[in-house]
């Protein structure tokens, strides 16, 4: 199965792999390429939202990549791949919310998930890192 927008192909069950739940297997497009570094649940004055509370850093983490993705021109259609990073795998329904609050389900980027020792602060949980490619 896959699905074709403007300038974007999302298959979501390649023949032979098991089918994707909650992403896609394969993204491609033609475009500029955007590279947004992973963002955390840092505010505009670079105070951490939701100290201790991953689903409010979550959803601060994606409202941070919806802001650089239009800095660049872009919305979070245009992404092809989300790298999350987590202190704790038990975060992910929580990052998984908040994604699908900004993500419809039949737009879901290709994604890797990883549980790190920790990440540049102590009181951070989750970053999301975002590649996106734009129309020409």
């Amino acid at each position: 199965m896959s699905e074709h927008d403007s300038h974007l192909t999302r298959i979501y069950a390649p023949e032979g792999v098991s089918p994707a739940v909650g992403f896609s297997h394969v993204v491609w497009g033609t475009g500029r390429f955007v590279a947004v570094s992973g963002q955390c649940a840092f505010d505009e004055k670079g105070g951490i939202v939701g100290e201790g509370d991953p689903s409010a850093q979550a959803h601060q983490v994606f409202e941070n990549l919806r802001r650089c993705l239009a800095a660049a021109g872009a919305t979070f259609d245009d992404v092809v791949k989300l790298t999350y990073f987590v202190t704790d795998v038990a975060h992910m329904p929580a990052v998984r919310e908040a994604r699908d609050a900004f993500i419809p389900a039949d737009r879901l980027p290709a994604s890797s998930a990883v549980q790190v020792a920790a990440l540049v602060r102590p009181e951070l949980l989750v970053e999301v890192e975002a590649f996106a490619v734009l129309p020409v």
